[in-house]
């Protein structure tokens, strides 16, 4: 099997309330790829889909009850240390809850969370140890 990651599909409970956070406030751009029961926004790489909760659990055959931490988080790396704490406001503005304050992180790096509008997390992180190239993807050790 090849190491990729192509999809992360987010279960949403309000689908259109996800698209105009991540469309309108977020200011990714929807892809025409994009239905009215399913939003689809390409990351640098990596596709961000945002489907209906119940349908994503209908799909893969698994009960969609359940609350709290959803066991992972996901990342949005910056180029530049300043860039965490500018991106944190960004996000406050758009409507997403900040979890945990920009901070230099213990491992030489600056982090925050934030939490969208179906409490999904996601970190924001400079990492001087990661950077990233000119297509926003990391350049990790081998």
């Amino acid at each position: 099997m090849e190491p990729r990651i192509s999809i992360v599909t987010l279960g949403v409970s309000d689908l259109e309330r996800s698209v105009r956070f991540y469309q309108d406030g977020l200011k990714w751009p929807l892809s025409s790829a994009s239905e009215a029961a399913i939003a689809f926004f390409r990351t640098g790489g990596i596709v961000l889909a945002l489907f209906p909760k119940e349908e994503l659990a209908k799909d893969a055959e698994v009960s969609s009850k359940g609350n709290g931490f959803h066991g992972f988080t996901l990342a949005h790396n910056v180029r530049e240390k300043a860039e965490v704490d500018e991106t944190l406001e960004f996000v406050r503005k758009a409507g997403g809850k900040i979890l945990k304050p920009a901070h230099d992180a213990f491992w030489g790096g600056r982090s925050g969370y934030f939490a969208d509008p179906d409490d999904f997390l996601w970190e924001v992180a400079w990492n001087p140890h990661f950077p990233l190239r000119k297509d926003g993807s990391i350049e990790l050790p081998v």
